[in-house]
């Protein structure tokens, strides 16, 4: 998964909304604490490095995975879509952490006789959106689809 950043100017615009929005509300809000919750948000450990990553050429084309991306695919072999809540790019650079928010409730027990819903997940995913972690069956957990 290639990540792509927005532009310097783009992701300070974005702390200056995260900032009003929140000075809005009544929680005092430094541009620098603005910052550095962008950054996270993006997936960084601070703005510095955001900013290092941003101001580097994107080579590949932008993933289409980003936090309020809605997609689909096969959680515990049941199909869905949703809404990306969180993504981050766990040490290493080889996996991602997404959490997903089903639209519609996913039944993830396979027996007639009850069910057990779930609308939320979080799960490690590979480059092409696949769970590392696998059923007793072989079935990766988390398959979307990209």
């Amino acid at each position: 998964m290639a990540t792509t950043y927005p532009g310097i100017d783009e992701l300070k615009a974005q702390a200056k909304r995260l900032r009003q929005a929140m000075n809005d509300r009544g929680a005092a809000l430094t541009h620098s604490a603005a910052l550095e919750m962008i950054a996270r948000q993006h997936g960084a450990r601070d703005w510095n490095t955001l900013a290092a990553l941003a101001a580097k050429p994107n080579a590949a084309a932008q993933t289409p995975l980003f936090v309020g991306a809605h997609i689909r695919g096969r959680y515990l072999n049941q199909p869905f879509t949703g809404e990306v809540l969180a993504l981050s790019a766990l040490p290493g650079g080889e996996l991602h952490r997404i959490t997903i928010h089903f639209d519609e409730a996913v039944d993830v027990v396979t027996f007639e006789s009850f069910s057990a819903f779930r609308r939320r997940v979080s799960a490690q995913i590979d480059a092409d959106g696949v769970s590392p972690r696998k059923t007793s069956n072989g079935v990766p957990h988390l398959v979307l689809d990209l």
